[in-house]
């Protein structure tokens, strides 16, 4: 059971600046690997349009960005649960985006920049989610 001295000491020792730093870094190894590996793709030859494959394109954008971040939080000292939860993050967008690209509501376009805006809200909630995990002090 958890003292509101224990509770009290837990969020004095929080690091918001840390946790500032980690979203930061995550957005800057969420665009390398996003703009790395898109690169890689392009000089292999490999291109997916958002125009004639949206699904796949945007997929595909979502492990580049996915594989950026992976790499990064591992190398950071992070779990695999953390890691995958703020992969999902990428991913997740596609939930509500992919119906409404389906009806013509959006297109290819559409959502890829509201998947892009979604991302940003969706990290912040699986870092808050984790909190004493990414404001604490163990790195």
């Amino acid at each position: 059971m958890t003292t509101k001295t224990e509770t009290a000491t837990q969020v004095k020792n929080r690091n918001w600046g840390g946790f500032a730093l980690h979203y930061v870094e995550m957005v800057i190894a969420m665009f390398a690997g996003m703009f790395l590996l898109d690169f890689a793709e392009s000089a292999a030859g490999l291109h997916v349009s958002y125009t004639t494959q949206p699904e796949a394109a945007y997929l595909l954008m979502a492990l580049n960005m996915s594989i950026g971040m992976a790499a990064w939080m591992r190398f950071r000292g992070h779990g695999w649960g953390s890691t995958l939860e703020m992969c999902a993050a990428m991913f997740a967008p596609a939930v509500p985006l992919f119906p409404l690209l389906w009806l013509g509501v959006i297109d290819g376009h559409g959502v890829m920049m509201a998947a892009h805006v979604a991302m940003f809200p969706a990290m912040l909630l699986v870092m808050l989610r984790r909190l004493d995990e990414f404001a604490g002090h163990h790195h």
